[in-house]
Order: structure tokens, then sequence, then C-alpha cells
């Protein structure tokens, strides 16, 4: 009995001697196992966002009756450009503007040239045909800026509210038939249901996230970001069709080394756009590059997480099902 008892003492000793001189796992380690092994659970991420920002749009439709913030170039009314060399609390500007039109949307911002201020920019959506109302937003500015601005050179654009209407239904339209063109290409290039579908819906996530981070911002949507959507589409359906075609199409390694092949280029791809567009928002001048740019900067770190978790998810589970059927990948 007692040399059974010092057997296992042994035993034991030996175990725990063994554990001790495994190698411990690195963090990159680590992080290959959860990103390897629990795939179907890290699903929760890019869904929870999905879900998070489609909340947000219908909470903005809910408050607002719209879904995104509009410019004076969606929805009519008065830009004014004052020309201005001089440092201005453009918040205050804006306060003060506003409280003249308590219900309108009134925007000030300021107009700079090679980084010096070289003027300010007033947009109200008011009437554009109510001469009193441009009367009195003129009034307002020469109030707020304490100059009399009809000694300037000011310019004054008016938009009507039914072009600029139309203006926001046109692009909602190339929107549409820019996606749906995307995904009728994608269904017939792969021919396969779940991947097809998991393209698009790696789109439409991107979008979807981009717009609501856009709200939560305040940001007012124009033309021009209308067009970023169009280039984000773009930006993500092409590291969402680099993934796929590798899984699906190519047959050297297993599927995780065709996916860790993807995430190489596609990762490159994504990280030299993030650093172009963020470079290009910090140092343009121009309001409506800057929010092209923020919408496509928002998009591709949202793609991030829709490509290579929910993506890659989709198609895992996609080939394991084909393989318990006994159909080639």
């Amino acid at each position: 009995m007692e040399e059974q008892n010092n057997q296992n003492i042994q035993q034991q000793k030996h175990n725990i001697d063994h554990k001790k001189s495994e190698p411990k796992k690195s963090l990159k380690q680590t992080l290959f196992g959860i990103y390897d092994k629990k795939y179907k659970l890290l699903l929760i991420i890019p869904f929870l966002i999905l879900f998070l920002g489609l909340a947000q749009i219908s909470y903005q439709i809910y408050s607002t009756g719209d879904f995104i913030n509009k410019d004076v170039s969606l929805k009519g009314g008065v830009t004014v450009t004052i020309p201005y060399d001089k440092n201005a609390n453009i918040g205050q500007i804006q306060k003060e503007i506003s409280s003249k039109f308590p219900n309108n949307d009134v925007v000030a911002r300021t107009l700079r040239s090679a980084g010096a201020v070289v003027g300010i920019i007033v947009e109200a959506d008011i009437n554009g045909n109510d001469n009193t109302q441009i009367q009195n937003l003129l009034n307002a500015i020469d109030k707020s800026l304490g100059i009399d601005i009809r000694k300037l050179d000011y310019g004054i654009e008016i938009i009507g509210s039914s072009l600029g209407a139309s203006f926001f239904k046109e692009s909602l339209i190339a929107l549409a038939v820019a996606f749906i063109f995307m995904g009728l290409v994608v269904f017939i290039y792969f021919r396969t249901f779940v991947p097809s579908i998991a393209v698009i819906l790696a789109a439409f996530s991107d979008m979807v996230v981009a717009l609501a981070v856009i709200n939560l911002l305040e940001v007012r949507i124009g033309t021009a970001g209308i067009a970023a959507f169009l280039m984000l589409i773009g930006y993500s359906v092409d590291t969402d069709i680099l993934l796929t075609v590798r899984v699906l199409k190519r047959k050297e390694g297993t599927v995780m080394d065709r996916i860790i092949s993807s995430i190489k280029t596609g990762m490159t791809e994504t990280i030299t756009a993030i650093v172009a567009v963020t470079v290009a928002m910090l140092v343009t001048q121009s309001e409506v590059i800057r929010q092209i740019m923020l919408i496509l900067l928002i998009g591709l770190i949202a793609d991030i997480f829709n490509t290579w978790i929910q993506n890659v998810g989709l198609l895992r589970m996609h080939l394991e099902r084909k393989a318990k059927k006994g159909i080639s990948t």
C-alpha cells in the first residue's frame, strides 16, 4: 500500500514537472486559437454592431422623421459665403444666428485656404423664395459678426426645397441601383447562395454602421456624402470578394490557411486605405472632401469586423455544412 502511494506521488510530481516544461502560449497564439475555434461565438460582435446601427437609424427616423441629417443641398435652403479673414468663434456665431431662427437648422463653419481663414459659410434651411427670411438671415449674420456684409463681396446660393428633394431622391436611386447591380454580379459569379449573401450582407453592414456613426456625430449629409456611400460599396466588396474567391475557388492548403492568406492581403489594402483617407481628412481644407473621407474612414473600420469576422464565420459554417453532406468544396 505504501509503495503504491509513493508511485502515485511520483506520478503527480512527473505530471507537474511536465506541465511546467510545456511552453506557454503567446498572446498571438491565444488570439489565433480563439479566432480559429470560436468563430461562431465571434459572430456576435459584427451582428451586435449591425443591430445597434439599425437601432440608431430607427431612432433617427422616429425622432426626426428622416434617417439622416440632411444639409441645405438635399433639403433646400440658403447658403451665404462671407469673405472674413479673422479668427471667429464659429460656435458662438452659429448660436446667435440660430436664436433668430428657432424653427430652422442653421450651420456656420469657417472657409480656409492654405490653412488660413478666408471666409465664413452660413447655411440655413429657410425658404429661399421668401425675401423677408433672407433679409433676416443677412441681418443676423451682420449682428453676429459685427460688420455690414453688404459692403463685402459676399455670395448667396439658394436651393429650393423641391430641387433639394429631387437631388436626394435621385441620389438614393443611384445608391440603390449600384447596390442591386453589385448583388447581381456577386450572385452570377459565385452562383452559391450563402457566400453571395455573406458578401452583400458585409457591404450592407458597412453602410449601416457608417450611417449610424455619422448620425451620432450629427454630421449633415450632402450630395457628396451620398457619393461617399457609393464609394464605400466598392471598398467593402473588394475585400469580401478577395476572401470568398480564395476560400472557395482555391484548393491549396486548409481553409484556415486560405483565410489567413486573405487576411494578410486584405488588411494590407484596408490599412493603406485608412491611412490615406485619414491623411486626406486631416490635410484638406474642403468640408466636402472631409465629409467624404470621414464616411469612408468609418466604413473601412467597420469592414474589418464585417469581412474578417462576419464573412469568415458565415463561409466556414457554409463549408462545414457542405462537408457534412459530402459535397466537395
